[in-house]
Formats: C-alpha cells, structure tokens, sequence
C-alpha cells in the first residue's frame, strides 16, 4: 500500500451531539425507496404518545411509493409499526462523506467529512400482517422453492454450447499428474542390479536416497530391501539399510580374493 493511499481531513462535528435513529426496513421496502427520485415523498412518520405508555412509531408508505410496482409484482404492505429499542451498550454515530460534483475550478473544493449524529435508538420496520403481507409472503416462499437451473430441451444444434468431453486444461492436469506423482515399476531383477550397484559404492542408505537412486514407488521398493537388506533399529547408523551378508559382494573383497588365489596357483 502507498503513503498517499490514505490522507489525513478535518471532520467536521458540529452535529456530533444530535440523536439519531437507527430503523431497519424489510427488503420490499428498500427497494422501492432505491428507485424514487430523490424529491418523491416515501411514507409518514407518526409518533403516537399514550398517557402511561411508551410511544408507539409507525410508518405510512407513500401512494407513489406503492405505485411503483413492476408488471406482475405483488403489492407491498402500506402500514408498518416500528419497534423501539434503546441503545445503552454501543456507541454508534453517522457519518457522511461528500464529494464536490465539480473540481474544475481554479481553487478546487476537497472532499469533507461529517458526523451527522450519534444514534440514541433502534428502531425495526415490521409489517402487519393483513392479506397483502400474506401474499407477499407467499410469493416470496415460492420463488425461494424454483430451481435456479432449468433443463431445456433443444429442437436444433447450437454449436456455441456443444458439450466438450473432456476439457483440455483437464488433461494437461491429469497428464502431469501421472507424470510426476506415479512411478513406473521395474521388473525386480533391474531393481535388484541398481541396489547392488549402489551398495558397492557405499554400506549403508537410507529410503529416501535409495528411492532416487531406483526411481521405483517406495512401497515396492521396501519389499525388495526386505528380501536382500537389513534394516539398523540401533545407533551409530540407525533406520539405514545395508545388504544382507551373503548378499556382500564388493568389489575390494573380490580383488583381494582374486588376488589371494593369483599368489596360490604362483606357489
């Protein structure tokens, strides 16, 4: 992130001390306030104070809000009662942010910042529950229960979405991945000449050398060892293989045999 990502405003908080509502409206609502014009007036407030009582809110939506249904959409709810609750364990406030329309200017205005107020209550919109919620209701489950993919028969070939049997990025894949994850077994006797080589070189491996060495899966590569090798449970060359002694062929030892049956046959 760059140090100019972030620059430091003023805020301003001449209206920090003023309370706030918070409300929560259903969905329905939103939307038809989403898309009046900014002047449309959206419903009433009323609040109602009974002698002895909490207040009671509710809100009236506009006729024009209502009008603003699409084809063959249900009608929303016009009467709505707000439940009130304080907010004691929270500080929340509100904010805006203003960005200048126009920045041509020979001085151009920044962008401010405000805190609008601080909430002093909640408040959640519920409908009543008359016969239009009811069948908003209804129509809403009902669209919740509809497949979000259909099957649709088709009376003609479209080559734009004829199927692929097999995608080519998938074959890539599943060739590398036998490529470098499966090893090709050898038949035992060439494994077999492959461990003696090694083992004349040094006396004792451990699995992970041999399994480079051999090139063979590491299961089938043990039940080979198991046959012709010992495995060291004890220090100084613990969980290290070395060949079984009749299985000792090195080649010192056969130069000092062969050498020892020369100096006999000269005698």
């Amino acid at each position: 992130m760059s140090k100019d990502s972030h620059i430091d405003r003023d805020l301003d908080l001449s209206n920090a001390n003023r309370g706030v509502w918070l409300v929560k409206v259903p969905k329905y609502v939103a939307n038809r306030w989403e898309k009046s014009p900014s002047d449309m007036e959206v419903g009433k407030l009323r609040i109602a104070k009974p002698q002895g009582q909490k207040a009671q809110v509710s809100l009236t939506l506009s006729a024009a809000i209502l009008n603003l249904s699409e084809p063959g959409q249900e009608n929303i709810p016009k009467d709505h009662r707000l439940d009130v609750s304080t907010v004691t364990q929270q500080t929340l406030g509100v904010f805006s942010h203003v960005i200048p329309a126009n920045n041509d200017a020979v001085v151009p205005e920044s962008e401010k910042l405000y805190m609008e107020g601080k909430i002093v209550q909640k408040l959640e919109c519920r409908p009543y529950a008359d016969t239009t919620y009811m069948k908003l209701k209804l129509e809403s489950i009902r669209k919740a229960s509809l497949p979000n993919r259909k099957v649709k028969q088709l009376d003609r070939v479209v080559q734009s979405y004829k199927p692929v049997s097999d995608h080519k990025n998938n074959i890539e894949y599943m060739e590398r991945k036998k490529a470098e994850g499966k090893k090709a077994r050898d038949d035992k006797d060439s494994v077999l000449e492959m461990l003696f080589a090694a083992f004349e070189k040094h006396q004792y491996y451990n699995i992970k050398d041999l399994v480079k060495i051999t090139k063979q899966p590491i299961t089938y590569l043990k039940e080979i060892l198991k046959e012709v090798c010992n495995y060291n449970l004890k220090n100084p060359h613990k969980n290290m293989w070395e060949l079984k002694p009749e299985y000792r062929h090195y080649k010192k030892d056969e130069e000092t045999e062969t050498k020892k049956d020369e100096d006999s046959d000269d005698d």
